[in-house]
């Protein structure tokens, strides 16, 4: 049994062009039309699914609403003699009334509820005229959209973006030198006290020997005294 025909209306309807350069992605936009009294569910797939993200590639489209279907093209060489082989389909089948989850639709969907169309993708380089008008016009129309009180106040915009770098390099350099400072009086004050910490500990050790030395002194003197007295 044949399929039934496409509901959807595709703007493009059979090619989907990609104009470069590539060195970035290039986006072409798909266009799906519902014009029926039905809700249609639809999903979008490619040959080359490595070579393009698709937003949305499946959903919903309400009765007589419209979806525009964002095709990315990612970066790539491009070869002028190399005909591109890319195809996208869109497959589409009717919303059941009752349909509450769009998964489950599309796998128990029969293969002659299904519709499907076809495109195919096509790659150009702009013209080197074309280039040139782009180039020669913008500086144009950029210069033209700029007056005299605008440009000097972009100007004035600049230098005074020019001194506030300037004197948040300044700051930053204080910054650094009373750190520098506070970590050196940081060190000398700490040394200053081990080295009296030190000196304390020096003199406590000749103290105590010194008390000792008297304590045997009148030891020996009071034995002395004591056999005196015998």
């Amino acid at each position: 049994m044949a399929r039934p025909e496409q509901i959807l209306v595709l703007e493009p309807q059979h090619e989907l062009k990609f104009r470069g350069p590539f060195t970035d992605v290039v986006t072409a936009t798909l266009k799906l039309t519902n014009p029926t009294d039905r809700n249609v569910c639809f999903k979008v797939k490619t040959t080359a699914p490595r070579r393009y993200c698709v937003r949305p590639n499946s959903g919903i489209i309400d009765a007589g609403n419209s979806v525009n279907v964002s095709v990315m093209l990612q970066p790539f060489d491009y070869d002028p003699n190399e005909k591109s082989k890319h195809k996208f389909m869109v497959q589409s089948l009717l919303a059941p009334y009752d349909m509450t989850d769009m998964e489950g639709v599309w796998k128990e969907a029969k293969p002659e509820e299904l519709m499907d169309s076809k495109l195919r993708c096509a790659f150009e380089m702009p013209l080197e005229n074309d280039k040139t008008t782009e180039h020669s016009v913008l500086p144009k129309s950029a210069s033209a959209s700029l007056d005299d009180g605008e440009v000097k106040k972009i100007m004035e915009e600049c230098k005074r973006l020019q001194m506030e770098v300037q004197r948040l390099r300044e700051e930053n350099k204080q910054i650094r030198e009373d750190d520098g400072l506070r970590k050196r009086k940081v060190t000398s004050v700490a040394a200053s006290h081990s080295s009296g910490m030190a000196t304390s500990a020096v003199r406590d050790e000749g103290l105590s020997t010194r008390v000792l030395a008297i304590c045997v002194l009148l030891f020996v003197i009071g034995v002395i005294i004591g056999k005196l007295a015998l």
